[in-house]
């Protein structure tokens, strides 16, 4: 949480920083052109891959498979637009790398790296799969009980 907090005290600064320091260099208008410019590429580039990764979607759920990655792309290019539209440089820098295809994979890659996606019905998956494990490689033993809540006691069916 506290990196967080930080993030959120310390872009702005940033960005406001930036916004100066380029400002002076090349001007009030040239700067404030600049931020337009990025948000209007930005937008379309945006519109172009949103498309893209919604009918990819599409045809992996009609082939019966789970559009995980897909899902986790439309979540980058939600982000990404939202920091296009937002004005300043360092955050149109993050926003155009959740946008641009293969800076977007090389993200998401190492991030889906860490995610175990468990489809059910699949083979190797579930109760029959053997031991679950945690990240740092040990058993996860325990044992439970399944209770159906639609079962009812034998002593309300007299007949």
């Amino acid at each position: 949480m506290r990196p967080l907090l930080i993030l959120f005290i310390a872009l702005p600064i940033l960005e406001m920083w930036v916004l100066i320091s380029v400002g002076q260099e090349i001007g009030a208008l040239p700067t404030i052109g600049l931020v337009l410019l990025t948000a209007v590429v930005g937008l379309a580039l945006l519109r172009r891959q949103s498309l893209s990764t919604v009918t990819r979607a599409q045809q992996k759920m009609q082939a019966g498979e789970m559009p995980a990655r897909e899902m986790a792309e439309g979540i980058f290019l939600a982000v990404g637009g939202a920091l296009l539209l937002t004005p300043g440089f360092i955050t149109d820098a993050i926003g155009f790398v959740c946008l641009i295809p293969g800076l977007r994979q090389l993200v998401l890659g190492r991030l889906l790296s860490h995610v175990v996606i468990l489809t059910p019905g699949k083979p190797g998956r579930g109760p029959s799969a053997g031991p679950a494990r945690d990240r740092s490689g040990n058993i996860i033993e325990g044992d439970y009980q399944r209770e159906d809540k639609d079962k009812k006691d034998d002593s309300d069916h007299r007949g």
